[in-house]
């Protein structure tokens, strides 16, 4: 999942960056994209090879035996037969490849940032295993695109000055750097591989993409309550509530600022110290939490309608 958690305020809101991801996605949301595909009519078939009589034989094969004539047809038929069953094994195999690959996705949103958690058309897509999990979370944590959009991040809120315990400067800028990379991976984690692993559940994002806008809106942000599990039944996305949650309060409270001293003034030969306010809070860790729930739940509607995006995007190349 994507992590756009930022701690410079305590309430709730969105950041200037984060509103144009979601203005981005709502101008590419024309009319055409939520209008239901036409399913293409299958291509017929000419039957009628099939369906005619073989030829008469020829004059010299009418003048053999007629058990030799009858061992050959068996024969002919023996060999039809073979083909067959190694037409059946060809497609067997292909449709068992294809399901194997089927829940392996190379897809990114905005062709940049990763979004292997996403399955289309995912109506017989086998289960992760726990080791799956792991291993997919991790491929999409450590993708190279993820450092350099939490070095986007952290130049943000440099520039912003927000949670001024870390000061500012490149000291500044690498602690920010290394608590977006931190903050990013250790709620990926234990969103998306601890908790559905412990739970039996499906970290994976399975898209809609039927119904009206509205519909296939409202499912996306569902997702963030609702999930699958292992079996294919729809449970409570303990995952994304309980995992979010311990991911917060970890990176709250063992890497994040105390209350730090930023400076000093003096006047009239009195000296004032001034002090950062702690990130360290109970009230802060529940804002963390909210933010990252929100977040991911912006992230699934993204999700959602990134293939219609995509699919239009390059049918205008």
């Amino acid at each position: 999942m994507l992590n756009f958690t930022d701690r410079s305020h305590i309430h709730l809101h969105l950041k200037r960056t984060h509103l144009v991801i979601v203005c981005l996605l709502i101008s590419l949301q024309t009319p055409a994209l939520f209008c239901s595909e036409q399913s293409s009519s299958p291509s017929q078939t000419s039957g009628q090879n099939q369906a005619n009589p073989p030829a008469n034989p020829p004059a010299a094969q009418s003048a053999q035996p007629a058990d030799q004539g009858q061992s050959s047809k068996e024969g002919q038929n023996n060999q039809e037969g073979q083909g067959d069953k190694a037409a059946a094994t060809e497609s067997k195999d292909k449709s068992g490849k294809s399901e194997k690959s089927s829940d392996k996705s190379n897809d990114r949103l905005f062709f940049a940032l990763p979004n292997f958690l996403t399955v289309e058309n995912a109506a017989h897509v086998p289960p992760l295993t726990a080791g799956g999990k792991f291993k997919l979370v991790g491929r999409s944590a450590f993708d190279p695109v993820q450092f350099v959009w939490y070095a986007a991040l952290a130049g943000i809120s440099q520039a912003e000055n927000s949670e001024p315990g870390f000061g500012q400067g490149a000291e500044g800028y690498g602690k920010r750097y290394g608590a977006y990379i931190a903050d990013g991976t250790i709620e990926n984690f234990m969103v998306g591989a601890v908790f559905p692993a412990m739970l039996r559940q499906d970290p994976r994002f399975f898209q809609s993409g039927k119904g009206s806008f509205f519909h296939r809106t409202g499912y996306a942000v569902s997702r963030a309550l609702v999930t699958r599990t292992d079996s294919g039944r729809s449970a409570f996305n303990y995952s994304e509530i309980f995992g979010s949650a311990v991911s917060s309060a970890i990176s709250t409270y063992s890497y994040h600022p105390r209350r730090t001293l930023i400076g000093e003034s003096v006047s009239n030969g009195v000296v004032t110290l001034k002090y950062a306010v702690s990130d360290r809070t109970l009230k802060n860790t529940a804002s963390v939490w909210g933010s990252q729930v929100g977040y991911d739940t912006i992230t699934f509607v993204i999700k959602e309608f990134w293939p219609d995006i995509r699919r239009k995007m390059q049918k205008k190349q």
